[in-house]
């Protein structure tokens, strides 16, 4: 129950982020769309806005990855995972298998590696080394860590998710072992 509830949580949070987000896709769409447009047709242009373009689309990555994964549409290799072979119990290992083993580690590397990154945009009040571009450089790299500790709590979620996949399924052929 405390499991499902902690699932049900992390879930919510990636959910409100992935609204977020599409959000933040149409934001991105309608100012590359006035870009263009002042570009071409008035010969106008703004470093300014073509690297909060870039920005946004960093963002929508960043933040997105967890509502990817809660939805089971992340990058994977399939070639076995949706084999005949693999059935939900073997699919769950994997799944476990793998949070614990790649992406855990992988994204508490990223969060550590990145707080220095941070803190030196911070302190030198870096920004674009453009002219007219954007300043608080800081304030994007940020959302580094935020977004992989985001997708470190989907990866807590969808392991937890496999573990009571696991945990059923040993429950569930102790049962008929024992009606046998």
């Amino acid at each position: 129950m405390v499991i499902q509830r902690m699932i049900d949580v992390i879930d919510s949070v990636s959910e409100s982020v992935g609204r977020f987000v599409s959000w933040l896709l149409l934001l991105m769409v309608l100012l590359i769309c006035y870009d263009v447009g002042m570009r071409y047709l008035f010969q106008s242009g703004s470093v300014a806005l073509q690297e909060l373009e870039w920005h946004i689309f960093s963002l929508v990555f960043l933040l997105g990855a967890a509502y990817t994964m809660k939805h089971g549409d992340h990058v994977r290799v399939d070639v076995f995972y949706q084999s005949r072979f693999m059935n939900e119990r073997h699919r769950a290992m994997v799944d476990f298998i793998g949070g614990l083993i790649f992406l855990l580690p992988f994204c508490i590397l990223v969060i550590v590696g990145s707080l220095p990154f941070i803190e030196s945009a911070y302190n030198f009040s870096e920004g674009s080394p453009d002219p007219g571009g954007l300043p608080y450089r800081f304030i994007l790299k940020a959302a580094i860590p935020f977004g992989f500790f985001l997708l470190l709590l989907q990866g807590v979620a969808a392991m937890l998710r496999s573990l009571q996949v696991l945990r059923a399924g040993k429950e569930s052929s102790s049962s008929q072992q024992s009606i046998k």
